[in-house]
């Protein structure tokens, strides 16, 4: 291969050079004569400052590989028998070792929670979506713990359905596509007071805890804050981290929609105990009846997360847009001309945002791009709280 370099160029043509001497390359500067580059035999990988020996040099036609002696400046091979070099990693010689940037892929835009049709292949699924993504970064693939699901990112409804493609290819097993779960919180707008007392005689030693909460409203970003407010010992300091064990494990599977319960403040002001069947369990499991309870008569609430989003489009398509954006709940934050394009800025429900990428395309005649970051948690309105409420009661008994 060629590279054509120009008058100004000159002064870096040596650095050229060597930064190419990796490869076999001609190099034809204004001033300068053809420079043929010798191969080299093993390389260096920077990143991981490891020595890597490829034994063979591939060029790819398609699915087919060709054996080649060599690949110049320009051009695209594949080795294979590599250790540790991976996508991204810069390969050099020993005399001359420069880190390349890493590449910047786009940021997704479109996310699935995908299942596998067979019971029992999770584990396949997982496994497999994190090997292809080692080989191909242009895809992000996690395991929620929150919302137990595997999400897999990618830059639309195409993208994804090539990388579910070739992993049935690849591992022989398929997979389902779903909306993914809404990481939505659950807090509390007033005041409340409750007790509970846990108690069970089955024979023998039993089960006894009694509990006292007063419960208010934070401010938004708190977090959870616990007050230990016990006087006289009517419960005994050792049961107290219990209680509130019991109220950490509370909060993670909220009464409204069994999501995370944030920015409260619980206050154990007051309880008793008894000398033989009182126990950390007993005053673990008060705390996480007494907990609900007292969370239901604080005027509870659901919050949703908030993305502002970016949406560049020709003009011609803005008026769409925005009154798409507004019919998914979404609150218009501006445009600014970006050249022929117009860029509008949107804060809009996560929940609203399910295939957006492919709506959009096809609203757009497909020259509509967007982008999406996380803004806030907003309270859901009481329409859409309520249908979530249902449906998360309904899930429950299906799963009962």
């Amino acid at each position: 291969m060629k590279l054509k370099l120009p008058m100004t160029a000159h002064l870096s043509c040596r650095y050229l050079k060597q930064l190419l001497n990796i490869t076999l390359a001609n190099i034809l500067c204004l001033k300068c004569s053809p420079v043929h580059i010798k191969p080299v035999k093993s390389f260096i990988n920077v990143k991981h400052s490891a020595s890597e020996k490829p034994t063979l040099i591939h060029s790819m036609i398609g699915k087919d590989r060709v054996d080649v002696p060599n690949i110049s400046a320009g051009d695209i091979g594949a080795f294979i028998k590599m250790k540790v070099t991976k996508v991204g990693d810069t390969l050099t010689n020993k005399q001359f070792q420069v880190d390349m940037p890493l590449i910047q892929f786009p940021i997704p835009v479109m996310d699935v929670a995908v299942y596998p049709k067979t019971k029992g292949d999770e584990d396949k699924v997982s496994q497999g979506l994190v090997k292809m993504n080692e080989e191909d970064p242009s895809f992000n693939v996690r395991t929620d713990p929150e919302l137990k699901q595997i999400i897999l990112e990618g830059q639309g409804g195409l993208h994804i359905d090539i990388i579910l493609d070739k992993f049935k290819r690849k591992f022989g097993v398929e997979i389902e596509m779903k909306a993914p779960k809404i990481p939505y919180r659950e807090t509390i707008t007033g005041k409340s007071d409750e007790h509970y007392r846990y108690k069970k005689q089955t024979g023998g030693r039993g089960q006894y805890g009694d509990v006292y909460f007063r419960m208010e409203p934070t401010q938004r970003g708190e977090g959870f804050v616990f007050s230990d407010e016990i006087k006289g010992g009517v419960i005994p300091s050792r049961f107290i981290p219990a209680v509130e064990k019991g109220l950490h494990e509370a909060m993670e599977r909220g009464p409204l929609s069994h999501s995370k319960v944030i920015d409260i403040k619980v206050a154990l002001y007051y309880g008793s105990y008894h000398t033989v069947d009182s126990s950390e369990m007993a005053f673990k499991m008060a705390s996480i009846i007494c907990f609900r309870e007292c969370f239901m008569k604080a005027n509870p609430i659901l919050l949703e997360p908030i993305y502002n989003i970016e949406i560049k489009v020709p003009e011609a398509y803005t008026g769409d847009v925005m009154g798409d954006m507004s019919s998914r709940r979404g609150k218009i934050m501006g445009m600014e001309p970006s050249g022929v394009f117009q860029i509008v800025k949107v804060k809009v429900p996560l929940a609203e945002l399910y295939m957006y990428s492919t709506h959009l395309r096809s609203l757009t005649q497909g020259r509509g791009v967007y982008t999406k970051s996380f803004s806030h948690y907003e309270m859901v309105p009481p329409d859409v709280s309520q249908k979530i409420i249902e449906a998360t009661k309904a899930e429950a008994e299906v799963e009962e």
